[in-house]
């Protein structure tokens, strides 16, 4: 059986957590599993965007926490540095859209994975659970970097803390995630969202996303520095100017993602 699976769609590689029986939970070989996939994603030029979901009624609750306690287990240490570290890291580093498409609740790691992605959609059954707290762990899954940014400290302490279920209502209204879309139309309305970002200047956005990157971390005199040489490898891009030559002959823009 195979934890993860993917499909192209278009110009859209749906990747789903196939573990329904555990509520799509990670053991080590969906770890795995889930990283040598998105490393095809990244190199396939087939594909520009990426949706990332899962299968039943949780997008992902986490880690199985039988391996965890697993005498003959990978222990935590690797369970952080070998699993969630690389996926979160793979994430990041790979310039196409990545979007979290979140069909149910996104607990622990589960959760931080959804967030880490550059965009957040959910159907509107969805939830999300900093679960740490409740068995007595820390947030993990790049979790104490991103949310903070996401929804502010202040929240991000509390959610954190108290372990407190946020619907997706309530996390588009505090600006965690994206959009929410109705359960009965949620996957068909998520891949319209990602085909139209599929068609768009793939170099671009992925620059895009490599400045945003960078933001983390820079100084703002260092950001503009970084923007305008960034915006030179733009400009030498194909869908730059087919972008120009399109506006200038008012018709549509055929993008490459060159």
């Amino acid at each position: 059986m195979s934890y993860i699976l993917s499909e192209l769609k278009d110009k859209v590689m749906v990747i789903t957590l196939n573990r329904a029986d555990k509520f799509n939970s990670f053991n080590r070989e969906m770890a795995l599993e889930l990283q040598s996939i998105l490393d095809k994603a990244e190199t396939d030029e087939n594909v520009r965007a990426i949706v990332l979901t899962g299968t039943g009624k949780a997008f992902c609750a986490g880690q199985d926490l039988a391996e965890a306690i697993d005498p003959n287990g990978p222990g935590i240490a690797k369970i952080v540095d070998e699993h969630y570290n690389p996926i979160i890291l793979k994430i990041r580093k790979i310039e196409k859209p990545i979007i979290a498409a979140v069909n149910g609740v996104a607990a622990g790691a589960g959760a931080n994975i959804a967030l880490a992605c550059d965009i957040v959609t959910a159907t509107n059954s969805a939830s999300f659970i900093q679960a740490f707290s409740k068995i007595g762990l820390i947030p993990d899954s790049g979790g104490t970097f991103f949310l903070p940014r996401l929804v502010g400290f202040q929240m991000a302490t509390a959610l954190m803390m108290t372990g407190d279920k946020v619907t997706a209502t309530e996390a588009q209204q505090m600006g965690m995630i994206y959009k929410v879309f109705a359960d009965d139309s949620f996957m068909n309305d998520v891949l319209v969202f990602a085909n139209n970002l599929a068609n768009m200047p793939t170099k671009g956005l992925g620059l895009t996303k490599r400045l945003l990157n960078e933001s983390l971390f820079n100084t703002h005199e260092k950001q503009l520095t970084r923007e305008g040489i960034i915006q030179v490898d733009a400009a030498n891009t194909y869908d730059y100017s087919e972008g120009v030559n399109a506006f200038l002959e008012k018709r549509k823009p055929d993008f490459k993602g060159k």
